[in-house]
């Protein structure tokens, strides 16, 4: 499913139009992004919640040229499934 199948669906779902569908999907996933951005987790009940980890530094490879490449430190998003939402995937 894509961004544009998604829309639809809610579109179906809630009987607003594929704009107002849109703009919905639109602010939700940007509150998620602000939220994440702020450092706070994101909680959907039943479906899963939202973070962000920290990643220390490492040493990484680099494929063409086998030379070692410091990879600095960086904070990444995170999802973990709520236990609804895997027993509904099984």
């Amino acid at each position: 499913m894509n961004r544009a199948d998604l829309v639809e669906k809610i579109a179906a779902g809630t009987k607003l139009s594929k704009a107002d569908a849109t703009r919905v999907l639109d602010v939700m996933v940007g509150s998620i992004k602000e939220s994440l951005k702020k450092g706070q987790k994101v909680t959907l009940v039943g479906f899963g919640t939202f973070s962000v980890s920290n990643r220390k530094e490492r040493t990484g490879r680099n494929p063409r040229t086998g030379e070692t490449v410091k990879i600095p430190t960086m904070k990444t998003p995170k999802f973990v499934a709520t236990r609804g939402l895997k027993d509904a995937v099984k």
